[in-house]
């Protein structure tokens, strides 16, 4: 993250996004899929297995691979470049990432619970309280929120403005954090309930 300055002086926080040339790899029909999407790859491996080597015959080896909806496909070919020239300033998108994993964690790191007295002789300052009730039901709901595994899950950030795209670079600036570790892979697309304001829906 880093921040950059408006022409009215105004200084916004930003995410720099680097989007790597998307190639094409696969297109999904109705006829023979069921639904329309479009199947985009980014990355390089050194080495692809031979099933993905027959997947991707005549085409870069990519290391990630995300299918898209769209209501039409013919627009797009198998091997066509697609780069960040796609987004423009002003736009908003969702952008999908993993979050950062924080390994096991007890409930007032992972939920925000309150923590307990820390004087009088109590040893309760960090721990749950009650789980449920003893005769009835006389079982732990599922669901409860308990200490566990925290992040490390895919979540989804919306309606992010796009601030400015260098097309040399290919780089793109959204407002505010993205989702992931530095250098993790995001997912980013026009928002699904604000369309873009500079254009038609990518």
């Amino acid at each position: 993250m880093t921040s950059v300055f408006t022409e009215d002086g105004t200084m916004v926080p930003v995410s720099v996004v680097e989007i790597e040339p998307n190639t094409v790899t696969a297109l999904r029909t109705t006829d023979r899929d069921g639904y329309t999407a479009v199947q985009l790859g980014t990355g390089t491996l050194k080495k692809l297995t031979k099933p993905r080597a027959g997947q991707l015959k005549g085409l870069p080896a990519v290391k990630h691979t995300r299918e898209f909806r769209l209501d039409d496909v013919s627009e797009y070919s198998i091997g066509q470049t697609l780069d960040v020239g796609l987004f423009a300033e002003g736009e908003e998108v969702d952008v999908t990432g993993v979050s950062k994993g924080h390994g096991f964690a007890g409930t007032v790191k992972r939920h925000g619970f309150r923590r307990g007295p820390e004087t009088h002789g109590s040893d309760s300052h960090r721990q749950p309280g009650s789980i449920g009730a003893g005769t009835y039901p006389g079982k732990v709901f599922k669901g409860t929120k308990m200490s566990g595994r925290s992040g490390g899950g895919q979540v989804t950030t919306t309606n992010l403005e796009v601030i400015g795209v260098d097309v040399e670079r290919s780089l793109i600036l959204v407002k505010g954090a993205v989702p992931g570790p530095r250098g993790g892979v995001v997912v980013l697309r026009t928002s699904v309930k604000n369309p873009m304001k500079a254009g038609g829906k990518r």
